[in-house]
């Protein structure tokens, strides 16, 4: 593995961000950056070996709004009322989405600069989320650890420490497009191999029902194009702007791998498949990014306003336990 280190840009007060490029033996590369401890690209072969970068990333990494290939945290996802109880105490949290949080409200992680080490087959970085950032309690040690490998996987493995029982819910923001082109990813192919969702309210809150999805827009438990349905006259993809939705792939807390996702795009062969550990994979086209439908994120997370609903498998972090977590993106082509 070959990693080379560099100042991409740097800050307003003048403090330098890094940039870090993993090629693997094969030639493909993933690139990183300490600001928001962020995945910029994945340049990986298409079927005839042509190689192109498929993530979609930031115009101006500094002033980017769209959480884009960021690690979002304290708690991935919003929290509705921007509130959250913990042992008989109510904590308010910022208000960053009409009444409620999201990614952690105005402090979330992919507003900040992060710590870092080199290791051999990637980068470690770490931060300390001080007591009562974005009104979360406790002092929150956060280490997320990116590791590339020459069968074109990257793996990003989520650590926590809190002095102060807290919630705490990680993920990676990433958008893809296995087109390489900027095209709308309508002809993408996916599978989830989920037969359930959360039902939401119009600002995308959980009500606290799992609905069946199986014969509607949202099942995927078939590999089927996005855009066969992403377009339906359906009252939830009219909220969301397409797809941004919750698939369950766990009821319980487990440290079993599963797969999330399995995405392709036809004309290049690519295809990428997501396994974790975690009990929830967010779907997202991209509907409020300003080239809407060009990308989908794939969020591996604990379901959204978990502190809300006691029956969802819970992320409540208490001292002298420590919260891990994987998740497994795989390139292949077809």
């Amino acid at each position: 593995m070959r990693i080379n280190t560099q100042v991409i840009c740097n800050m307003p007060t003048g403090a330098p961000v890094y940039g870090f490029r993993l090629t693997n033996s094969t030639g493909a590369v993933v690139e990183l950056t300490n600001w928001g401890a962020r995945w910029l690209s994945a340049i990986v072969p298409d079927k005839h070996g042509e190689m192109a970068n498929v993530l979609v990333s930031p115009t101006d990494l500094l002033s980017d709004e769209f959480y884009m290939g960021a690690i979002v945290g304290r708690f991935a996802n919003r929290i509705g009322g921007a509130r959250l109880c913990i042992d008989g105490q109510t904590y308010e949290l910022e208000k960053n989405d009409g009444q409620n949080t999201n990614h952690g409200g105005f402090s979330g992680f992919d507003r900040m600069l992060w710590d870092w080490e080199v290791l051999d087959e990637g980068v470690h970085f770490t931060r300390l989320s001080p007591d009562g950032e974005g009104g979360y309690p406790g002092n929150v040690r956060i280490t997320v650890e990116y590791r590339w490998n020459d069968d074109n996987e990257l793996s990003i493995r989520y650590y926590g420490t809190t002095d102060r029982a807290t919630y705490l819910n990680l993920t990676n923001h990433a958008y893809f497009n296995l087109g390489d082109k900027g095209e709308k990813i309508t002809g993408h192919v996916l599978r989830i191999p989920s037969h359930t969702m959360l039902d939401t309210t119009p600002q995308f809150i959980p009500t606290g029902k799992q609905v069946k999805v199986d014969g509607t827009p949202f099942d995927f438990t078939f590999a089927k194009p996005i855009g066969q349905d992403l377009y339906a006259n359906h009252k939830q993809l009219k909220w969301n702007k397409g797809y941004n939705h919750c698939y369950v792939l766990k009821t319980e807390k487990s440290p079993d791998m599963v797969e999330a996702a399995r995405l392709s795009e036809p004309t290049t062969g690519r295809s990428l498949t997501v396994k974790t550990n975690l009990p929830s994979v967010l779907l997202y086209t991209a509907g409020y990014y300003v080239h809407p439908d060009t990308a989908v994120c794939l969020e591996a997370q604990y379901y959204p306003d978990t502190p809300s609903h006691p029956d969802f498998p819970s992320c409540l972090l208490r001292p002298g336990e420590e919260y891990r977590q994987t998740t497994v993106f795989r390139f292949d082509t077809e």
